[in-house]
């Protein structure tokens, strides 16, 4: 007999299935080579290292998915402590600043290990890389996989550029 938890995750619909995933997987399969920039809208930003987008894939195919800045880790707006939540504000309004400078692209696109999403290098008009600029203006820190530290502890203290 399955426990209640393996039963209901095999009863409900997967993730895996849903438009989200299947419109993320055909942009980061059909983005071509690494450097190909494809244009984006963007339509809200989620929080200081995510925002979601339309992205003009191709003539003819526009596709909606959640964009993940590559290479970065910001302070999560479902925080674990007020300092964390004042910096994930102040991050998510850093990177809508820059979202809103215009001729938004992406490059560079791959998977994420959210279905639903991608994670790509981001550019815009004045901007030649989001995560970047999001590191040297102290709103993020350098990440590239695997464990991260909270941010609660060192909340006081500045990001290590």
């Amino acid at each position: 007999m399955l426990p209640v938890r393996d039963w209901v995750r095999r009863s409900l619909p997967s993730s895996a299935d849903s438009q989200a995933a299947r419109d993320a997987e055909t942009i980061w399969k059909r983005a071509g080579r690494a450097d190909a920039r494809h244009a984006v809208d963007v339509i809200r930003t989620i929080d200081g290292d995510t925002f979601e987008a339309r992205v003009h894939l191709e003539p003819g195919l526009d596709l909606n998915t959640r964009v993940r800045l590559r290479g970065i880790d910001a302070p999560e707006l479902k925080a674990s402590c007020p300092q964390e939540l004042q910096l994930a504000e102040a991050a998510t309004g850093a990177l809508r600043s820059l979202l809103g400078q215009g001729d938004v692209a992406i490059f560079n696109i791959g998977p994420d290990k959210y279905t639903g999403r991608v994670v790509a290098d981001v550019a815009t008009r004045r901007t030649a890389s989001l995560s970047t600029a999001m590191i040297a203006s102290g709103h993020a820190r350098s990440y590239n996989g695997g464990h991260r530290n909270g941010w609660c502890a060192n909340a006081s203290q500045p990001f290590a550029k």
